[in-house]
């Protein structure tokens, strides 16, 4: 076997394994056929482990032979005219997507350990390997996509999965409207990434990330689009990217998210989930260039997202809401890093800070409990220091602050006011007009407004 079917064979391995572990997982369940933990758990165990080791001898076989770009044609799935639009499967392995996907088989490996024995005898057991196989699959698509469809794919499987997750805990009233609320962010996300995707077909003629970036591979490439067609896709392609890692005004759902089980908040909003948005961002980052607009839209949302992220942290009273506005405040220097031209930091610091929020997102239920230990030796309560952000301030100040960031800046709020009331009240307006006129159309409105008096005989004489 040449070198070339080694790392064709590899690759495959690397995409399929995660898909593999959903069948022989979810398969079962439709079919009323339960597997019992261990076998959950060896299933799992194996197929990460394969998938991981897949992955690492293609890096090995791209270090040894200087490699810089393998691409894998997995199949053309749909076709309209292949100068409109073609749904075109696509696998690339490059200095981007293989760090990102041996990043993902270690944590989502690590977590399935640690989940295994944390979830043990848990009622949805078994749901939770479901979906945590789901998300390791669409991050696996996500990273290795060669094409805008094939991240799509990828990044709709991680949002399913998320809100789903999220909604872990379905007895509970709050764990399935948080995962709802999320659930309606992402779809915002992905409507302005779907019109993204075809408009870039339409500027390109296909949405193939090697055609969009020229002959030069990642992230040395560049586009041939104009400075206002970079701007107009870029900046949708951002606002999916806003939505997908929670950067201001999507904020809100993020600690929201934390309703679900600790690894999966471990997992997903603390390590891989949340750094799928600026993922995209590096993928793309040939349109930053393309338009400095567009590059420095890119900088204030990141920067402003970590300024709002650090201080909301700061008041935050529970450890997991304060956990996830600090990841937060990483993912807005990240974005900051990538739109002033920093990829390869940017890569490093998703990779460190991914493995450092899940090590202490996974730790935190036991440190809670060393603390209450140590309270309980020393017979009180652990002096807090006050937040240094607000030091300094007049009282009316610090308190205003206080109630500002404790509130989350009242981004829901001001979501529901922006977005989802204008979008209640206008589509309820098309509700009326319809019903409006179905009702003109079958007449029913005209016989409801005739008044029938119906015919009483006259009462007889009883006398």
């Amino acid at each position: 076997m040449d070198t070339a079917s080694l790392q064709n064979f590899l690759g495959l391995v690397v995409i399929f394994a995660p898909l593999l572990l959903l069948l022989l997982l979810g398969l079962p369940a439709l079919f009323a056929v339960k597997l019992n933990e261990q076998s959950v758990a060896h299933l799992t165990k194996l197929l990460v482990s394969l998938g991981l080791i897949a992955n690492l001898g293609i890096l090995g076989t791209m270090l040894a032979t200087g490699t810089r770009d393998i691409e894998i044609e997995a199949g053309q799935l749909a076709s309209i005219t292949p100068e409109h639009f073609h749904f075109h499967l696509k696998f690339e392995f490059d200095r981007l997507s293989v760090p990102m996907s041996l990043l993902s088989y270690v944590l989502c490996g690590t977590i399935g350990a640690f989940a295994n024995v944390y979830l043990h005898r848990d009622q949805g057991y078994r749901r939770f390997f479901i979906l945590f196989a789901m998300f390791l699959l669409g991050m696996v698509f996500a990273s290795l996509a060669g094409t805008i469809e094939t991240l799509f794919v990828g990044w709709e499987l991680v949002g399913l999965s998320s809100a789903l997750l999220v909604a872990y805990f379905h007895d509970r009233p709050a764990p399935v409207r948080n995962g709802l609320r999320i659930w309606a962010v992402y779809r915002i996300a992905d409507a302005a990434f779907l019109v993204a995707a075809v408009a870039l077909h339409h500027l390109t003629g296909e949405g193939d990330f090697a055609k969009l970036m020229g002959q030069d591979h990642w992230p040395t490439g560049h586009v041939e689009l104009t400075s206002n067609e970079a701007l107009f896709v870029g900046s949708l392609l951002l606002l999916a990217a806003a939505g997908k890692s929670a950067l201001v005004p999507f904020s809100g759902w993020l600690p929201r998210a934390m309703e679900g089980p600790t690894p999966s908040s471990a997992v997903f909003y603390g390590a891989l989930s949340v750094h799928l948005g600026a993922f995209l961002l590096l993928r793309v980052s040939p349109l930053l260039e393309a338009s400095f607009i567009l590059s420095a839209m890119v900088v204030a949302l990141g920067l402003t997202t970590a300024l709002y992220a650090s201080w909301t942290s700061s008041v935050q009273t529970d450890v997991k809401s304060a956990l996830a506005m600090a990841s937060l405040t990483q993912v807005g220097i990240i974005v900051a890093e990538i739109g002033l031209g920093f990829h390869y930091l940017a890569l490093i610091h998703i990779v460190g800070h991914a493995c450092m929020r899940s090590l202490q997102l996974l730790r935190a239920p036991t440190l809670l409990r060393d603390y209450r230990a140590l309270e309980n030796a020393i017979g009180s309560r652990l002096d807090l220091a006050p937040p240094r952000v607000f030091q300094g301030w007049s009282s009316a100040g610090q308190l205003k602050a206080y109630r500002f960031f404790m509130e989350r800046g009242y981004l829901d709020a001001l979501l529901d006011s922006m977005i989802v009331h204008p979008f209640r009240r206008c589509f309820g307006q098309f509700d009326r007009w319809e019903r409006a006129w179905t009702d003109w159309l079958s007449g029913k409105q005209s016989r409801e407004s005739e008044t029938i008096v119906p015919h009483v005989e006259p009462a007889e004489d009883l006398v």
